[in-house]
């Protein structure tokens, strides 16, 4: 049985995620927190790249849809081709798909998923920042923080480009800098033992 999550992680990722969001999601236990995660990709490969990782993790990974209850031990993974957004349905929460323009000329863009996150979820989010270019997520993850949220980075020395991790460093907007293969345990340590505010 899969309940409806009352948190979430939100995941952000560019260049070289692909390689980290396996290593990531692979070690993450079926009562984690749902999750959402914007990947930059073409719109042809979330869907397959989804069921690639659903095929590696003991969590449910999938494609996004519009208007998903997000659940505890689920993966929702941006489609290529939309923003991800988190809406709140009561005590919990659904996703949201957006046509809007690309921001941080990206769509998706992880500053929207994040920024949805930080006004909605606030003190309930975790945020994860992994290895990309640019500086899509810093933003927002800045934001989260400000909202009550806790955020771990990919540190330098395993991303594949230390760009939007370094970005969100910068700003003040991470609490732990972690090597990937450190990543899901220490994310999976502070979930577990995190109560859910009101």
């Amino acid at each position: 049985m899969h309940f409806l999550a009352t948190r979430l992680i939100a995941v952000g990722a560019s260049t070289g995620g692909t390689e980290a969001l396996k290593e990531f999601l692979s070690h993450l236990p079926p009562e984690i927190p749902g999750l959402l995660i914007v990947q930059h990709m073409p719109e042809t490969f979330t869907r397959s790249f989804a069921a690639r990782l659903n095929d590696l993790c003991r969590i449910r990974v999938e494609e996004a849809v519009h208007g998903m209850p997000v659940l505890a031990g689920h993966a929702y993974i941006a489609p290529g081709h939309s923003h991800l957004l988190v809406e709140k349905s009561g005590a919990s929460y659904r996703t949201a798909l957006s046509n809007d323009p690309p921001y941080n000329r990206h769509r998706p863009s992880v500053d929207v998923l994040f920024h949805s996150v930080a006004k909605l979820v606030g003190k309930n989010a975790t945020g994860v920042i992994l290895t990309g270019m640019g500086k899509d997520g810093a933003r927002g993850m800045l934001e989260m923080k400000q909202a009550g949220a806790y955020n771990f980075a990919q540190d330098e020395a395993t991303s594949t480009v230390f760009g939007m991790p370094k970005e969100a460093i910068a700003l003040g907007a991470v609490d732990e800098i972690l090597p990937i293969e450190k990543m899901a345990l220490r994310v999976t340590q502070h979930c577990l033992t995190m109560h859910t505010t009101p």
